[in-house]
């Protein structure tokens, strides 16, 4: 008896000793670590949060599975992280749309990203631009917009979709320019690239990798990109700065955790999602998918969050979108 006593007892002790060595694991728990990525599988953001998720893997010595939480335009999956427990075993890979703009655009929206979702780290960056198709001769920016006044009833521009950050994009271009720029929403760029090409719809406006195989065919014509210096899949072509026009916008990915995550924790998961994202094998395969690596503090985050929404207000309402639901 005394012997079995003395057994369970050593067990414990070791068990013990093994939490107290291993203070990562104890801190984070011991479950899998949980990315939830709210839409749909494919895509540079599923592949993203799957190469963020091989690496953290590896560094944390414990499984890290992606789960596709889709529904309401991502709405969904953030409504399952702010629910989960913040332990540091949930967390968010999600653009830029349902944290800092949909507050924007939903009357009503089923969570608060300022205070229900605690920043992680932002890990990808990626811009816009605006094409025209073979029905429209503007070679430059300024020629679009001649061109768009003098052809009113043909002044339309495509997106992948309404209440998307190219479709406010659009907007807050055609107001800036004084033009009266009608959207028309497709079901994702494929189809409205199509469209452009056909000569059905004389502009699109979609993220730049969208538009750069066609552009490098001959089939449409960029006339300029969205963030504040140029793409480097398109160093000829100007920003809208530089074409005349004061607009700069860039979008994102960012990893967030449920609120009252301790701080420790969120400075462990950083660590891990920034040397993710600055080994050189994950940086080359981002910038296959079009994006631009970056990997910041939480509060870099934080700070980004708060200026980019500033700056998307104005351009909802210059598009007047109102959602369905």
């Amino acid at each position: 008896m005394h012997r079995r006593q003395f057994v369970r007892s050593a067990a414990l002790a070791m068990a013990l000793a093994a939490a107290c060595a291993n203070p990562a694991s104890a801190q984070l728990g011991e479950q899998p670590i949980r990315i939830v990525f709210p839409f749909t599988p494919g895509g540079s953001g599923d592949g993203l949060s799957r190469l963020i998720a091989d690496k953290m893997r590896a560094e944390l010595n414990r499984p890290v599975i992606v789960e596709n939480r889709t529904g309401a335009g991502g709405r969904i999956g953030v409504q399952a992280v702010k629910n989960a427990a913040p332990d540091g075993s949930t967390l968010l890979l999600v653009p830029i749309a349902p944290v800092a703009v949909y507050h924007l655009v939903y009357k009503s929206l089923e969570y608060d990203p300022f205070t229900d979702l605690a920043p992680v780290s932002q890990v990808a960056t990626f811009d816009f631009g605006i094409a025209v198709g073979p029905s429209v001769p503007a070679k430059t920016l300024k020629d679009l917009v001649t061109w768009a006044k003098a052809h009113p009833k043909e002044a339309n521009y495509g997106t992948p979709a309404a209440g998307t950050l190219p479709h406010f994009l659009g907007a807050l271009f055609g107001e800036r320019a004084g033009l009266d720029f009608r959207h028309i929403a497709y079901k994702g760029s494929a189809a409205a690239l199509t469209d452009l090409i056909g000569g059905q719809i004389p502009v699109v406006v979609t993220t730049t990798s969208d538009l750069l195989p066609m552009h490098k065919d001959g089939k449409l014509r960029v006339l300029a990109t969205s963030d504040a210096k140029r793409s480097q899949f398109l160093p000829d072509i100007p920003t809208f700065q530089e074409a005349g026009y004061d607009l700069t916008a860039t979008s994102w990915y960012a990893v967030y955790a449920p609120a009252k995550t301790p701080p420790e924790t969120i400075e462990r998961l950083n660590k891990a999602i920034v040397n993710a994202v600055k080994s050189p094998d994950v940086q080359e395969r981002m910038l296959t998918f079009g994006l631009q690596p970056t990997g910041t503090s939480a509060a870099e985050l934080e700070a980004i969050m708060k200026r980019d929404a500033s700056f998307w207000a104005p351009a909802v309402k210059a598009s007047k979108f109102t959602p369905d639901k």
